[in-house]
């Protein structure tokens, strides 16, 4: 089996695109030319758009392009520090105190010390990532942390350096690989991005959306590709409350192929509408328009 290539073989963005293409992740000039800048200058990746349209799936596939694993760090309100960095396992060493007692142990500052062994830290993705080499970091929804967080975040990736005040400082020999992504449901900070090389993934034109279709599912016959991706563009001009992705749409097809459809039946289509549509006023809104009905 070949091998995975390094970041540094991995020399125009035509060649990154190819190498997401053999694994059916269709990167446009404008994406994979930002995607290659971030290898080749090590700065984060910083990806905005709506829900669904490949984001997340970048960062597994860059992964898997480069063989390295993936680690991810998923962002929501109320998410700290510890919880992001590293945290002791408490029972652990409350369990290792015991012994240590039961065995007779008197010296105070060795039983301390041994409490704050490197084997009783659990890392959490950000150090996982900084000891890990190589590794490609996802720190997924980053609209969703609170501002300090924020903060937090750029000062780790200024100089992927943690301080953990019992062992010392950990730095990361080779950095890993950074894909942060907003789905802006807030506006995240000029700091963060201004660290980041930034890129906005839009909804992939017509053309494209069949291309992903037809190689994301084998077995999609090419009627069916074009009737679902041209009726996932009516959805998105429907002023809806969430237009679908091209995860929905994927997520569509591979329904309607479960159900042995070759083309985009309309009756076929509304039975199937919560694989591409996760509001119940969307989906009113669609059947009572008939945009199901178009061809």
């Amino acid at each position: 089996m070949e091998s995975a290539p390094r970041a540094s073989e991995i020399t125009t963005p035509a060649q990154l695109a190819e190498l997401l293409d053999a694994r059916a992740y269709l990167a446009d000039p404008g994406l994979a030319t930002a995607c290659f800048l971030a290898l080749k200058m090590g700065r984060p990746l910083f990806l905005e758009g709506e829900a669904g349209v490949g984001k997340t799936e970048l960062a597994k596939t860059l992964a898997a392009v480069l063989g390295a694993p993936l680690i991810r760090l998923q962002c929501y309100e109320g998410l700290d520090a510890a919880q992001a960095l590293y945290d002791w396992d408490f029972p652990r060493q409350l369990l290792h105190l015991k012994a240590a007692e039961a065995t007779g142990a008197t010296d105070a500052a060795r039983l301390e010390g041994e409490l704050y062994d490197r084997r009783f830290l659990i890392a959490r993705p950000l150090l996982k990532a900084l000891e890990t080499r190589p590794s490609v970091l996802l720190v997924d929804e980053v609209d969703r942390a609170d501002d300090e967080f924020e903060a937090f975040l750029l000062e780790v990736l200024s100089d992927f350096t943690i301080s953990i005040p019992e062992l010392g400082t950990i730095s990361a020999p080779t950095p890993p690989v950074v894909v942060v992504t907003s789905n802006r449901t807030r506006d995240v900070h000029d700091a963060l991005k201004r660290r980041c090389l930034y890129h906005w993934l839009e909804h992939p034109p017509f053309d494209r959306e069949v291309a992903i279709l037809l190689r994301r599912l084998p077995a999609c016959t090419e009627a069916l590709a074009t009737q679902v991706a041209r009726a996932a563009g009516r959805l998105r001009d429907a002023g809806l409350v969430k237009p679908p992705g091209v995860a929905e749409t994927l997520d569509w097809a591979e329904a309607l192929l479960t159900l042995g459809a070759r083309d985009l039946d309309p009756d076929l289509a509304a039975t199937t509408l919560g694989a591409v549509l996760k509001y119940r006023e969307d989906q009113e809104a669609v059947l009572q328009n008939g945009l199901l009905r178009h061809g």
